[in-house]
Parts: C-alpha cells; sequence; structure tokens
C-alpha cells in the first residue's frame, strides 16, 4: 500500500475538478434535485429518504486506537477499538471512489459559537443533501473567515461506498470512524444524517475538557435578565418542548460547551425529532420547516407535498434539520453567561419519582452519570412493562472520555457558579404507566417557572424517604398533592414497591461506573 499523508490527500481531494465547494443553499437545493436525492416540499424544504437507515448504527462506531489517545478513551461498547491499518486501508479506499465521483461537495465552517475555543471543520460530502444537511447544522463562516479558514477536522461521507467487514475490521458494510491522530472522521454505507452531527459531537466531547471545557448533551435558553438554564433529557422527556419558551431565547437546543466565560452552543442549527408533530405543540419546530430544511423520512402526500407527520411507516425516528436563523426567538451570536439554573428531565413511568427535587451538587453528579428515564410498553419489540433506561451523562453514545470526568466538571462549576440543579419527572402520577396519568404540561411548566424565577431557593421541603430528594411542598399553579408523589397512589404499598424496585435499578447502574467516589455514591443516590 501506498503511503498514506492524511491532510495532504484531502487537500488534493478538495482541489479537484469535480469538488462542488461552499455552495449556496439554493446552489444545493438545485443539485439536489436534479440529482434525484430528494423532492420539495409545500413550504419548499427538502424531503429525502435515507434507506434502510434511518438511525444511527452505535455497533458501527469506532475510534482508532493510536498512541496519543490509547490511555485517555473509555473503550467498550460505545467506544470500540479499530486498528490505524483498518483505518488507513478504508480512507484510502474511500479517497478513491470520491475522486472518481461525479460530483464531491464540501463545506467549511465551525463547532462551537464561542471563538475562543470554535473548532474549524470541513465535511466533503458525496450526497448535495448531506451538504445542506451540515450547513444546517454547523456554523456557517462569514465571507471574511472563509478566506483563513483551515480546517482542523474533517469528516468525509460517502453513503455508497461501503466496508468489507472481512477485510476491513468492520462489524459490517456501515461505519463512522475517527481518528484523532489524523483529524479525520470516516463515514459509510449509511444515509443517516446525524452521523455526521454526532461524530463530530463526539470529537467536541473530547477536545472540549482538554481545554477545560465541560461539554454537555443539552438545551440552553436565557431570560430577560441574562439568566441562563440548561436542560438535560433523553427523547421523550420534554427537553424541546421546556426548552422553548416564549419569554427565554433560545441558546441552542442540543449541544453546548461550559467554559470559564458562560455557556455557548456547539452547533449552528437544529435536528428535531418531528413525529406527530403540529402546529399547535410545536410551533417553532413546525413553523421552521421551509426553504433550507432537510426533512428526513417523511412521508408527503404525493400531490400536495404536505408532510405527514403523524405517519410512520418508514420510522418513528422522522427528523427535520435546520438553521437556527429559521427560528424568531434566538441569542446570536449562541453564546450567554454561567448557568444560574440546571434542570434534569426524566419521563418516570414507574410514577415514583417527585415532579420536581432540589438536587445537592453530590445528587446531581449522581443523577447526571445516571441519565435517567423510562422506555414504556409498545415502543419497541418485547417490552411489555416500563423498563428503566439510563445514558450516561444524558449522551453516553457519545462520551470518548470516562464518564467520571464530565461529572467532576460538572460538579466544580456547580459549586463555583453557585448553580441550583433540580429533578423534574414529567412522566407518571398516581401510579405507573397504565394506571397513573401523565404530569400535566401546565404543572411541569409551572413548577419550571418558579426553579427559573428562583422561588424555589428557600422553599419549604421534605426528604424522599427512598430517594433522598428534597420536595417543595408549595408552588405556584400546582396543587400541593401532586408534588409529593405517594401522595398521589391509592395504593400505598404498591408504590413502596416500585419505589423500592427504581431505587435497586439505579444502585445496580451505578456499579458500572467503578471511577465514581464513594462520596457521591452515598450522597447522591437513594437512601435504601
Amino acid at each position: 500500500m501506498r503511503s498514506v499523508n492524511v491532510q495532504i490527500d484531502l487537500h488534493e481531494l478538495t482541489k479537484g475538478n469535480n469538488i462542488r465547494y461552499q455552495l449556496s443553499t439554493s446552489q444545493l437545493i438545485e443539485r439536489i434535485l436534479h440529482k434525484n436525492e430528494g423532492i420539495l416540499t409545500d413550504t419548499g424544504a427538502v424531503s429525502v429518504s435515507t434507506g434502510k437507515y434511518t438511525g444511527r448504527s452505535p455497533k458501527d462506531k469506532y475510534i482508532v486506537d493510536e498512541e496519543s489517545v490509547r490511555e485517555k478513551i473509555n473503550w467498550g461498547n460505545v467506544n470500540q477499538p479499530i486498528s490505524k491499518e483498518s483505518f488507513r486501508t478504508l480512507y484510502t479506499k474511500m479517497l478513491e471512489y470520491l475522486h472518481g465521483c461525479e460530483e464531491v461537495f464540501v463545506f467549511k465552517g465551525f463547532a462551537g459559537a464561542d471563538t475562543k475555543s470554535r473548532l474549524p471543520i470541513q465535511v466533503i460530502n458525496e450526497f448535495a443533501w448531506h451538504n445542506l444537511f451540515a450547513q444546517q447544522l454547523f456554523i456557517r463562516p462569514t465571507e471574511e473567515e472563509l478566506v483563513n479558514h483551515e480546517a482542523q477536522f474533517s469528516v468525509v461521507y460517502a453513503p455508497n461506498f461501503k466496508a468489507n467487514p472481512e477485510i476491513d475490521g468492520t462489524n459490517s458494510e456501515t461505519f463512522i470512524i475517527i481518528s484523532f491522530e489524523e483529524r479525520v472522521v470516516l463515514i459509510g454505507g449509511t444515509e443517516y444524517a446525524g452521523e455526521s452531527k454526532k461524530s463530530i459531537f463526539s470529537v467536541m466531547n473530547y477536545l472540549l475538557p482538554e481545554q477545560d471545557i465541560l461539554s454537555m448533551h443539552c438545551s440552553a435558553n436565557v431570560g430577560e435578565e441574562g439568566d441562563v438554564a440548561l436542560f438535560f433529557g433523553l427523547s421523550g422527556t420534554g427537553k424541546t418542548t421546556l426548552s422553548a419558551d416564549p419569554h427565554r431565547k433560545l441558546i441552542g437546543d442540543d449541544e453546548h460547551g461550559w467554559s470559564d466565560h458562560g455557556v455557548f452552543n456547539i452547533e449552528g442549527g437544529c435536528y428535531a425529532k418531528c413525529v406527530n408533530l403540529s402546529r399547535e405543540k410545536e410551533p417553532q419546530i413546525f413553523d421552521a420547516i421551509r426553504f433550507g430544511s432537510v426533512l428526513e423520512n417523511v412521508v408527503l402526500d404525493p400531490d400536495t407535498r404536505i408532510p405527514d407527520y403523524n405517519n410512520v411507516s418508514l420510522t418513528e425516528n422522522t427528523r427535520a434539520s435546520y438553521s437556527l436563523q429559521a427560528i424568531d426567538n434566538i441569542v446570536v451570536p449562541s453564546v450567554a453567561g454561567h448557568p444560574n439554573t440546571i434542570i434534569f428531565l426524566t419521563a418516570d413511568a414507574f410514577g415514583v419519582l417527585p415532579p420536581i427535587s432540589k438536587l445537592t451538587k453530590e445528587q446531581a453528579m449522581y443523577h447526571f452519570i445516571s441519565g435517567y428515564t423510562s422506555k414504556l410498553a409498545g415502543t419497541e419489540r418485547g417490552i411489555t412493562s416500563p423498563q428503566a433506561t439510563f445514558s450516561t451523562c444524558f449522551g453516553s453514545p457519545f462520551l470518548p472520555l470516562d464518564p467520571s470526568r464530565y461529572a467532576e466538571m460538572l460538579g466544580e462549576r456547580i459549586d463555583k457558579y453557585e448553580a441550583q440543579v433540580f429533578l423534574v419527572n414529567t412522566g407518571w402520577t398516581g401510579g405507573e404507566y397504565g394506571i397513573g396519568n401523565r404530569m400535566k404540561l401546565e404543572y411541569t411548566r409551572a413548577m419550571i417557572h418558579a426553579a427559573l424565577a428562583g422561588e424555589l431557593k428557600n422553599v419549604e421541603t421534605v426528604k424522599d424517604p427512598i430517594f433522598g430528594l428534597e420536595i417543595p411542598t408549595r408552588i405556584a399553579g400546582v396543587p400541593d398533592e401532586v408534588l409529593v408523589p405517594k401522595n398521589t397512589w391509592t395504593d400505598k404499598e404498591a408504590y413502596e414497591v416500585k419505589a423500592n424496585e427504581l431505587a435497586r435499578k439505579f444502585k445496580e447502574n451505578i456499579k458500572r461506573f467503578p471511577n465514581v467516589t464513594v462520596e457521591i455514591i452515598e450522597q447522591g443516590g437513594p437512601i435504601l
């Protein structure tokens, strides 16, 4: 095999005659339609299908086993190692493939709105619509910034190039490979655009902590007085809904950094789920889906081209990508001060966690590492009752480092900037799923507004005897009896059984993290 110089090879690739460099939104949409990659909706958004891959492929994600990162990476099922030889073999074949393509699209931009720590990136795509996706999701450079732009990390994305597992060292035809030494991400064998977004997030989750910046999988907004709030939560907990507040400006929807200067958005756009989307429920998302945005796997009416967001025949993971500029109520640029309030959202289908509780620093670190929510019966084959789901730091698939590193950084910042932390349960009350009811959104909003306004700093609380959480006894706009979970259950013994069952699951899950201190486990977790 010939010697490989990655950066020189990439430079040669991006200077080829088949390169379409930094095309405008209109130019990209023209290429998408010409190449039959997608069609337009009634509002002018691009609608595409991603084929058999309608979500991420976590079993096909790798980090190259390189000397400079070997001792830092938290190797395992999430961060699978792949050899340098396999990486270089695939890299060489991918570039040869792209040299032979009729057109290749290049976008240059940034990850990170903070100019002091942002990462200049380039995204090299086989598909025009993937390049449009990159343009929507990452931060676009100004004309002046583009002149001096030198990419420090590259994403090379060729869906029609497939790996041969027998000779390439992969699990399947699909691969997402990060090389921190070569500063390249290779993606092949899948058309799901989210792989490029999340691969750069994984990169930032490695690079930012090296600069003493906490990277976070959360949304963020800021109030009229400059007070900043973070919202952590897994799918189905209401993160997007609750962070979209008409009285607060959105900093970002999904990925942020927390530096000595404050909070900043890592992205320049949003990648929203749009199953059952309506203007009534999610007006910001609904109205953002227009010219320039991209719909993935959403079924359209063949005549009117109106999206049917209730149709999940292709997948429940239907997606919309759009620029932050498509939303009116945003912060420009996407930076703000230090968080005053941190919200951990969970949708507890066991119906035993308080609808809101105040967390100590140790409890915050414990629940951050836990990243708990529930999978509901019927949402996946084989699930017949609610199942506890734990996603470390609310983003385990994207964390290259040991989770305790991120938790320690969070704890340090909670102390330093005196942030108030709350655990908010948007799940069930009065019984588990199938017996109780979902917490009313109006109650959840009232609780969060009280937290953001500082009304819960000195409020009277009672301690949950099982989870050790401090529960406010009175919040304006919320019935008192709703605040303490046990009081909402008719069968108190059944509550005790379910609460202890979930507490044991928490205790079992935390054992997966040997570097978590005894102090966090004893002071942060369930009492029983």
